[in-house]
Parts: C-alpha cells; structure tokens; sequence
C-alpha cells in the first residue's frame, strides 16, 4: 500500500458515520488532500541533488456551502492530513522549512463541489525577543521576518539556522551561521549594515548578491528562501 492509499484509508475512518454524510456530494477531505499532494509535487525546488523544499503554508478556498459543511471538522482533518503529508514528504525527499499549516477560507466565488489551494515556504522563526516599547520610543528600525518584527540594536544579530544564531531560521537553505546585520547607533543615527558569514547560498540584498551592504529603511534581503525587510516598528514600508 502506497502513501497516499494509506492517506486515503485513514481519512476514510477519520470521516466515517456522521461526519461522511456531512460532506456526501460536497468538497471531500480526501480530495482535499490528493490536491495538497500533487501541490508538493509541483512546488517543489530543488535545494542539492536529493533534497528539494516544498510549501508547508497552505490555504484552502472553498464556496460558501463547503466552507459552512467543513470548517467545524477542521481541526480533525487538519490531525489527519498533516502528518500524511509529512510522511508523503518524507519517502518522497522533500523538506518542509517550518510546520506543516492548512487554513481554510470562503471564497463565496467557487461553486459548490470546487475547491483552490494556494501555497508557500514559510520559515520558522525564533529569536531572543520581538520589537518592543523601548525599539519603538528609539526610533530603532526593526528586521522583518514572516510578519515578526524584531529589534536591531547594537553591536546588532547574527542570522542563521543553528542554534549558535540570534535570529533563526529553519530554512534548510540558509547556513548555520549565515549572516551578521552591524548595527552603530540609535535612533535618527542608526547606521545598519549585513555581511555573508561563508554562507552557502550568499546574500542578496535589494535583488543584488552581495559579500557585505549598507542596509536602510526599506532594504529587502534574501538568504536561502526566506525574505527579511528593514522596516519601521510603527509604520509599513
């Protein structure tokens, strides 16, 4: 028996009874969860030679019947589908960046029976603390990661994805030790810059691979698949 038949096998006893009548002749759970597979398959990017990232982020629309029938059940589809996925994953080489998250949301455009996945990489993230009132009274500027704001005061952060790193991130293409963000100064004075510690796959910053850059309000940088921003504690950039 195949991953995905025992997939299919398990959300069949998990969807039995009530729970079953409740979706008959709507969005089924294993429909649902053939279509995240073959979203493995097709997003998947090649990180080395047996190794690939794939989306752990996903989100589900659904017309306003099938998201009324099947988002009190989500919570145990979700127990269901999720480690499915990871094991699919698994025997099949491919790398999660993060926890495996499935949101479902109305879409009142799709038919009943018609269903959308969309997906992305997102990172796990940890670091020591969050923008704080201090940061924010500062006028620091702050490191943007997957909409956590974290603060930059001196001497600054180390970024990477061991746990000698200030600021982690579980993105298998980004290094151990990958990168430093210099931080001289607070306030109006703040200077910031970001050097490659010998990473494996480089820094970019503002579309550009770079060994070392000045950094300021708004700059973009890249390591691995991961986005961070240079932006403002109190406003968006």
């Amino acid at each position: 028996m195949g991953v995905f038949d025992r997939v299919e096998k398990k959300l069949e006893n998990a969807v039995s009874g009530a729970f079953a009548r409740a979706f008959k002749g709507d969005v089924q759970p294993v429909e649902i969860t053939a279509r995240l597979q073959r979203e493995l398959d097709s997003e998947a990017k090649l990180l080395s030679r047996d190794r690939k990232l794939v989306p752990n982020d996903f989100r589900v629309s659904l017309s306003s019947h099938d998201y009324d029938r099947l988002t009190p059940y989500s919570k145990t589809l979700n127990s269901e589908i999720g480690p499915q996925l990871r094991e699919y994953a698994s025997d099949a080489g491919y790398i999660f960046n993060g926890p495996v998250t499935i949101d479902y949301v109305l879409d009142a455009s799709l038919p009943v029976g018609r269903f959308t996945v969309t997906s992305s990489a997102v990172a796990g993230v940890d670091a020591d603390a969050e923008a704080g009132p201090s940061e924010i009274r500062a006028g620091n500027l702050v490191v943007e990661v997957n909409g956590v704001r974290h603060p930059l005061t001196p001497p600054g952060l180390t970024v990477g994805r061991g746990t000698e790193a200030d600021l982690r991130i579980n993105d298998p293409g980004v290094s151990r030790l990958h990168a430093r963000i210099n931080v001289v100064g607070t306030g109006a004075g703040q200077q910031l810059s970001i050097e490659d510690l010998g990473s494996t796959n480089g820094v970019t910053v503002d579309g550009q691979r770079t060994r070392q850059a000045t950094l300021a309000l708004g700059s973009r940088i890249e390591i691995g698949s991961t986005r961070l921003a240079i932006t403002s504690p109190v406003s968006d950039v």
